[in-house]
């Protein structure tokens, strides 16, 4: 049962008595409980297994205090359904071996069937809404560009080469693959919130590679239909990417209701451009390795221009690194939760 709404609240822009926290990869290397869990158990074995994959999600709520939960689990997840073998090898990252490269390759992708082919996700998701949570779960998943860039690079890109080549000469193909990542997505989530998620995150993040006039042709009229299709499920969506600053006005145009930033762009510049829409973000994260005055110093930058008007959710830019402490986190929360409440609550 959900006691703390204040993420859900900021998400609609309503008023709220402090400002909600939650942090990208807040749950996982960082944590000594989840290294320890690691030298048992491998990272597929954890996200097959409800019990150890709810443990790992609700960790940082027990530890650090955060506004939310966000499923422990990889963007990489669905794509086995649909027929793409994935393996997350060490050092690498997801890698594919049967890499999209033509159309007759997309048309022989399946539909997600989600309860066949990814109950442990779902019955994570219950066991952690029913029993285990009382700040909102976010579910989330990997948006069509950023999961097309590895089922046609095959791997993780610098440069983005064979996926860029793919969608230039065979905007067919492009499109049919478009579709199915957004039927796929969908239903995906829309699952997750049928189980329980109350709250979503959509992970875009190389979408940044792609220049504002390719991403309104190529992209954005999918991530359009979308958010206008979940939107009936009248829970939070959230989107984010890494690099993309130069895409927050198109994001403003979409019915989603909170754009996430990295660190690159000042919230006080997105507002001046004109975004209207709650907003996510957006430390660096490597400031979480500075010296805490440095750190208290940036948070409240950060705190004073988020708090400027309604609508606001603390959070990093990108994802928590394995080097950061787990006390760092701790304190960084009460701060967070301290300093804006004083200043809410004036």
């Amino acid at each position: 049962m959900i006691t703390n709404d204040s993420l859900l609240k900021a998400a609609r822009g309503e008023k709220t008595t402090h400002v909600p926290v939650w942090y990208m990869r807040q749950a996982g290397r960082s944590q000594p409980e989840y290294r320890a869990l690691k030298e048992k158990y491998s990272l597929f074995e954890i996200t097959h297994n409800p019990e150890l994959a709810a443990y790992v999600t609700r960790l940082p709520v027990e530890n650090y205090g955060v506004d939310a939960a966000i499923l422990y689990k990889d963007i990489m997840t669905p794509l086995p359904g649909m027929g793409v073998h994935v393996e997350i090898k060490n050092g690498i990252g997801p890698v594919i071996d049967n890499p999209i490269r033509s159309l007759q390759d997309i048309e022989r992708l399946q539909p997600l069937q989600p309860e066949e082919h990814v109950p442990y996700i779902l019955e994570t998701i219950r066991l952690l809404t029913k029993e285990q949570l009382t700040v909102p779960l976010i579910g989330f998943a990997g948006a069509p560009f950023t999961l097309a860039s590895y089922m046609i690079e095959g791997r993780p890109s610098r440069d983005y080469i064979k996926l860029k080549s793919f969608m230039y000469s065979e905007p067919t193909a492009w499109f049919a693959l478009m579709d199915k990542l957004k039927d796929m997505t969908i239903t995906y989530l829309k699952a997750q919130i049928k189980a329980g998620a109350s709250a979503l995150q959509i992970f875009d993040s190389w979408v940044g590679t792609l220049n504002r006039q390719d991403y309104q042709y190529f992209v954005k009229p999918v991530m359009s239909d979308i958010f206008a299709n979940l939107q009936e499920e009248n829970v939070p969506m959230i989107y984010f990417g890494v690099g993309a600053s130069h895409l927050v006005q198109e994001w403003n145009e979409l019915p989603v209701d909170v754009i996430g930033l990295d660190w690159r762009m000042p919230i006080r510049e997105a507002r001046a451009m004109g975004i209207k829409k709650a907003i996510q973000g957006n430390l660096d994260p490597t400031l979480l390795v500075a010296p805490w005055p440095v750190l208290e110093e940036k948070v409240k930058e950060i705190l004073d221009s988020g708090l400027e008007q309604p609508g606001y959710i603390f959070n990093l830019g990108h994802g928590v690194f394995p080097e950061v402490q787990p006390d760092t986190l701790k304190k960084l929360t009460q701060f967070i939760h301290d300093y804006s409440s004083e200043k809410l609550n004036k």
